[in-house]
């Protein structure tokens, strides 16, 4: 087995990580091995020197800084487990130093924009029921839309009204549901999975037109679909991060939204109060007389 297969092997067994996050890092790993042996080198002679080399030429091919910070994680990464491994005498990693992120603020629906667009009537269909569900659910919970798509039906708990969520890392979460959600679940499950659910069904929660678990793709094709129905805008992650905003504009820490969105660390979770500011200052523009 050759050492990337070891490594994706540990990604994904030991870390957790996602199928998207494997496949990053093991096509930004490969660059690096054919840019060692390019110049005469193998795995086991990895340093500073030779990394730094290697992220030298992408950023003069025209790497952005998004793209720099992600090759620095996966090589820190494989570093570590090379060490680990007893491959590398030392580990580099710690010393490699990636481009400060430069963080957009990201778009988000206003309470209003929100409102309007979840209280507009939809058909009846499978597809209409499960697209107003899968809104529902993301905007009420925050969840990623991958983790939408994972879930059970045995993870959403009635009788505390939550629901349990896989996230990265494998990491578990319960997070709240509200009423609207669970009303658009109950609609779903009893007039829109039964019309879809198939022998390969299985346990999922949502379902896509052939009967198996809905997938991404489809998930975010909901999201657009209605969202345009009601004359807004925006993505399954827009509406995670409208769902954040709203929270700490109605009041809620940052700590427990660091918790409800599954955030490993709260300056994850800080560009939030970023937003809030933001709508703060637009505000205070517009509504103070000495603004």
């Amino acid at each position: 087995m050759s050492v990337l297969d070891r490594f994706a092997a540990h990604l994904s067994g030991e870390l957790g990580r996602s199928p998207h996050t494997v496949r990053g890092y093991l096509a930004d790993l490969r660059s690096l091995l054919a840019f060692l042996e390019e110049n005469g080198y193998r795995v086991e002679d990895l340093d500073v020197l030779l990394v730094r080399g290697w992220l030298s030429r992408a950023r003069d091919a025209g790497a952005g800084r998004a793209t720099v910070a992600r090759r620095v994680a996966a090589v820190r990464a494989l570093t570590r487990f090379l060490h680990r491994e007893g491959v590398l005498a030392a580990d580099p990693g710690p010393r490699l130093s990636g481009p400060s992120q430069q963080r957009s603020l990201p778009t988000v629906l206003d309470e209003e924009q929100a409102a309007a667009a979840l209280s507009r009537p939809s058909g009846d269909s499978p597809s209409d029921l499960r697209r107003r569900a899968v809104v529902e659910v993301l905007y009420a919970t925050g969840v990623r839309v991958a983790e939408l798509c994972a879930l059970d039906l045995a993870d959403v708990d009635r009788e505390r009204d939550t629901v349990r969520v896989l996230g990265k890392g494998a990491k578990e979460r319960t997070v709240p549901v509200g009423g609207p959600a669970l009303d658009a679940l109950d609609a779903w499950l009893s007039g829109g999975r039964p019309e879809t659910v198939t022998p390969a069904s299985g346990s999922a929660l949502f379902l896509g037109a052939r009967g198996g678990r809905l997938g991404v793709r489809q998930a975010r094709e909901d999201v657009h679909v209605h969202l345009r129905a009601a004359g807004a805008d925006g993505a399954p992650h827009g509406l995670r991060h409208s769902a954040a905003t709203h929270l700490l504009n109605g009041g809620a820490d940052l700590r427990s939204v660091q918790e409800f969105l599954g955030h490993a660390s709260p300056r994850s979770t800080q560009i939030y109060t970023h937003v809030s500011v933001e709508r703060l200052r637009d505000t205070y523009r517009q509504a103070y007389p000495r603004a």
